[in-house]
C-alpha cells in the first residue's frame, strides 16, 4: 500500500517534468531545493516597519517550514534579531529534507542506528544574538557559533505515527505555534489551505508566500472578503525568483521556457514563480486611495483600447454588474457592482471598496458579456496561438455551454464604499 508523502519545506519544490508550469505547481522531489531570496524577504518585512516600527518588537517569530541556517528566512531574522527587537526566533526543519543540517553539522544529525531514522528534524530557538566570536560585529556567524555551543537551543523533532518530525501539523510543531506571535515562511503550496486554516484557528499573525491562484481558493477568498487576510506589500506583478540547484537550472535551460519558468540574472539561472505574499499584518499600502477617473473620462481618455472610445462599459448578461477589465479603469462615479481582475486585490483599500464576492468558473457566477460562435473562437485562438497545434478550447479562454461557446471571466466583484450622509 502506498503512503502519502509528507510536505516538504520551502526549499523542496521543483518544476514538473514538462517544465512549462510555474514553481507553484511543482512536484515534490528529494535532492532538489528552492530558496526564497534574502532580498525578497528583507524588502517585504522591512516595509512593515515603515508603517509600524514596532511590528516585530517583543514578538516570537516562528519559521516552521525552514531548515535552520539553510533557509534565508532564518538567516534574515537571525541577522536582524536585535534590529527588529525580537523576543525569540524559532525555526523548525522537516524530517526528510536532504539538506537538513548540512550547514550546521550538529552532532544530532549523526545520531541513530540502523533500527531508526536519524533525527533530521530540529527545532532551533534563539532568544538573543551577541558577538560570539568577539570580532566586533554581530551576524549569522555568531548565531551559528551560539547554536553549536548550546545544545539546549536545539531540539530533535520526532513527530508521531501520523506526521513526521518537523511537519507543521505534528503535535510538537503545533505546540511551538501556540507559543509564537508571528509566523513568517514559505509553506508547502500543496497544503496551503490546511496551513492557513491552522494559523486562523490559533489566531496567529502571519506573513507567508503562496501561489497567486490561492486567492481564488474557496477556503482563502472568504478570509480576504472579510478582511482577515490580504496581500502583502510586494506588488502582485513582481516576479519572485528562487535560487535553484545546478541540475534544475540545466533542465530549465533545456526547456527553452525562459520568462515562464526561469530568468537569467547576472548570468545565473533563477526559478520564476507567480507567487505573492499573504498576510494579516497591517501595512501602509492597503490604506492608500486608488486614484481613479470618472466613467466618462475613462471612455474618452483611457489608455486601454477595450475601454477608450466605447459608448459605455460592457455589462454581464447573467449578473447585474459592469465588466472592468483593468484596475485603473474602475470608474470613480459608478455605484453599482463591478467585476474587476483579481490583480485588483494588490491595490485593494478596504476603506475605499467593499468586496461583494468572486466569480469563478465553478462557483457563484459564470459571468459572460456575450456568446461566441465556434468560428469566432477558432479565429481568436489562431490569432493568439498561431495555426500550428491542436485547437484547445480551454487555452483559448472559452468553454462549451449549452451548445454555444461562452466567454467566462474570473473576476472579483466590488463596489465603492460611500460615506453615508
Amino acid at each position: 500500500m502506498k503512503t502519502k508523502k509528507a510536505p516538504r519545506t520551502e526549499t523542496q519544490r521543483i518544476p514538473n517534468k514538462s517544465l512549462n508550469r510555474s514553481l507553484a505547481a511543482a512536484k515534490l522531489a528529494k535532492q532538489d531545493e528552492f530558496y526564497t531570496q534574502y532580498d525578497d524577504i528583507q524588502k517585504e518585512v522591512e516595509a512593515y516597519l515603515e508603517f509600524n516600527s514596532d511590528a516585530f518588537r517583543g514578538k516570537v517569530v516562528y519559521c516552521n517550514c525552514d531548515d535552520p541556517l539553510e533557509s534565508n528566512f532564518f538567516k534574515y531574522f537571525a541577522a536582524n534579531f536585535n534590529k527588529l527587537g525580537l523576543k525569540k526566533l524559532v525555526t523548525t526543519s522537516y524530517d526528510g529534507s536532504p539538506i537538513a543540517g548540512q550547514g550546521t553539522l550538529f552532532p544530532e544529525y549523526n545520531e541513530g542506528n540502523g533500527k531508526r531514522q536519524k533525527p533530521k528534524a530540529l527545532a532551533v530557538t534563539i532568544d538573543h544574538v551577541k558577538d560570539e566570536d568577539a570580532n566586533g560585529a554581530v551576524n549569522v556567524t555568531d548565531v551559528e557559533l551560539f547554536l553549536k555551543r548550546n545544545k539546549a537551543a536545539r531540539k530533535a523533532l520526532k513527530g508521531n505515527d501520523k506526521y513526521p518530525g518537523g511537519d507543521f501539523r505534528s503535535p510538537e510543531c503545533i505546540a511551538l505555534l501556540k507559543e509564537s506571535d508571528i509566523v513568517v515562511t514559505n509553506p508547502p503550496f500543496s497544503l496551503f489551505r490546511q496551513y492557513v486554516a491552522q494559523l486562523v484557528e490559533h489566531g496567529k499573525k502571519f506573513l507567508i508566500i503562496a501561489n497567486k491562484n490561492a486567492i481564488t481558493y474557496k477556503e482563502i477568498f472568504p478570509l480576504i472578503k472579510d478582511n482577515k487576510l490580504w496581500m502583502g506589500i510586494t506588488p502582485m506583478g513582481t516576479d519572485l525568483l528562487f535560487n535553484v540547484p545546478p541540475k534544475v537550472a540545466k533542465a530549465m535551460l533545456q526547456s527553452g521556457k525562459s520568462g515562464s519558468n526561469y530568468r537569467i540574472v547576472n548570468g545565473k539561472v533563477m526559478g520564476r514563480s507567480t507567487s505573492v505574499w499573504f498576510t494579516n499584518l497591517d501595512h501602509g499600502r492597503r490604506h492608500q486611495k486608488l486614484p481613479l477617473m470618472t466613467m466618462a473620462e475613462n471612455l474618452k481618455f483611457s489608455k486601454h483600447q477595450e475601454i477608450k472610445g466605447k459608448a459605455t462599459y460592457d455589462r454581464y448578461e447573467n449578473y447585474d454588474a459592469i465588466e472592468v477589465p483593468f484596475t485603473d479603469a474602475i470608474p470613480s462615479d459608478y455605484d453599482g457592482v463591478m467585476g474587476v481582475p483579481i490583480s485588483f486585490l494588490g491595490k485593494y483599500n478596504p476603506g475605499q471598496f467593499t468586496i461583494v464576492g468572486m466569480c469563478e468558473n465553478e462557483d457563484l457566477y459564470k459571468l459572460k458579456t456575450r456568446k461566441y460562435s465556434t468560428a469566432e473562437c477558432k479565429e481568436a485562438y489562431r490569432n493568439k496561438f498561431g495555426k500550428k497545434g491542436t485547437y484547445d478550447l480551454n487555452a483559448s479562454g472559452v468553454v462549451f455551454r449549452n451548445g454555444l461557446l461562452e466567454k467566462v471571466y474570473q473576476r472579483v466583484l466590488v463596489k465603492h464604499r460611500r460615506k453615508t450622509k
